[in-house]
């Protein structure tokens, strides 16, 4: 689950915060004031099956992505929209989004 940060004061992340951590993050971009991933899967259930619990992770932690589907594909897109821009939240948001799809038979990530 990602964190829960209800009380937790979250500021915006400089260019280079930004850049020193999204390498960690095998298969994430940065998208202006975002981060994102096209994650394949080898079916139709499995792309449901992840954005489902996307979506419960994301609102136990009230911080949602957007999501963007299509058939097998699944892009999500992480911004902390309150601050303006990319939080340590997104970066959070961005493990559990690649801890869920790993646990996702067959899944696969695309170039963004």
């Amino acid at each position: 689950m990602i964190a829960d940060c209800e009380y937790a004061v979250r500021m915006k992340l400089t260019d280079d915060q930004i850049a020193a951590r999204l390498p960690k993050l095998q298969g994430w971009t940065r998208q202006g004031n975002a981060l994102t991933r096209t994650f394949a899967f080898r079916s139709y259930a499995d792309a449901v099956a992840f954005v489902v619990r996307l979506a419960f992770d994301a609102e136990a932690a009230d911080h949602h992505p957007d999501v963007a589907w299509s058939y097998r594909k699944v892009t999500v897109t992480w911004s902390t929209h309150s601050d303006g821009g990319i939080t340590d939240k997104d970066f959070e948001g961005a493990t559990a989004a690649d801890r869920i799809a790993a646990s996702t038979p067959q899944s696969t990530a695309q170039k963004s």
